[in-house]
């Protein structure tokens, strides 16, 4: 009996420092997906967004975007007229604001919205918040996959529109190659592919494919013009900003 005992005992510490040890692999690749993604000091660039519906009509806009560190980025439509304008700017403390110049004022989104698509395209408001990965997420390694990474993320947040996020990073770089959704039903939503290239020592997102599967809609953002450490400031990411 206690030879039973001793077995029982030592297999549960085993499944316990196998878990602690999937725990500690899932925050160490967060952490190291973060130094991917916000590595630079600033990032300045273009992208143009391509909207595809489910019968193949294309609606092409352009915006710009600024970032600073890791938590401040303000994102502006530029074309076409209709949209001009039309602006997000992210800032620390999961404060968010959206600028509607038909309206003239900036509005403070709260924390209940940004489940919302932002400006009809497939990425929702928290999809465009600038924010790490640790601070929004819990990790479990799931698996290998050849030369890919397979973790699992659980919003640490109570308001977030998807239960989790399934992620594919290359397991050399730590740079995302594929995001799945998942809502609150636990059913996949929406899913992501990512092209990322090398510019100078820093890995940039190219193009980023965001399709909506219940809708059979894609958004397809692709970057360019892109500039790193350029010497933005504080005062390149507030409200009067964002209205110019």
């Amino acid at each position: 009996m206690k030879t039973v005992k001793f077995s029982v005992l030592v297999s549960a510490l085993f499944l316990l420092i196998g878990f602690n040890a999937n725990a500690q692999d899932g925050n160490t690749i967060l952490k190291k997906l973060d130094e991917v993604m916000y590595s630079p000091k600033d990032m300045t660039g273009n992208t143009q967004i391509i909207l595809i519906d489910k019968a193949g009509k294309k609606k092409t806009r352009e915006a710009t975007t600024i970032q600073k560190g890791t938590d401040k980025r303000l994102f502006r439509f530029t074309a076409p007229s209709s949209q001009a304008g039309i602006a997000t700017l992210s800032l620390p403390n999961d404060v968010m604001y959206l600028y509607m110049p038909a309206f003239g004022k900036e509005r403070r989104i709260s924390s209940s919205v940004k489940s919302s698509k932002f400006a009809g395209t497939d990425f929702a408001y928290e999809d465009m918040e600038a924010k790490l990965f640790v601070e929004k997420y819990t990790a479990k390694l799931l698996k290998t996959e050849g030369n890919l990474l397979v973790v699992e993320l659980k919003p640490t947040s109570k308001k977030s529109s998807y239960s989790k996020v399934i992620v594919k990073l290359d397991k050399i770089n730590y740079y995302p190659t594929y995001m799945e959704f998942y809502d609150k039903g636990n059913k996949k939503i929406k899913e992501a592919t990512y092209k990322f290239e090398k510019i100078g020592k820093y890995w940039n997102a190219k193009e980023i494919n965001m399709v909506d599967l219940k809708k059979n809609h894609k958004t397809i953002m692709k970057m360019s013009d892109i500039k790193y450490d350029t010497g933005l400031t504080d005062d390149d990411f507030t409200v009067r900003k964002l209205k110019q």
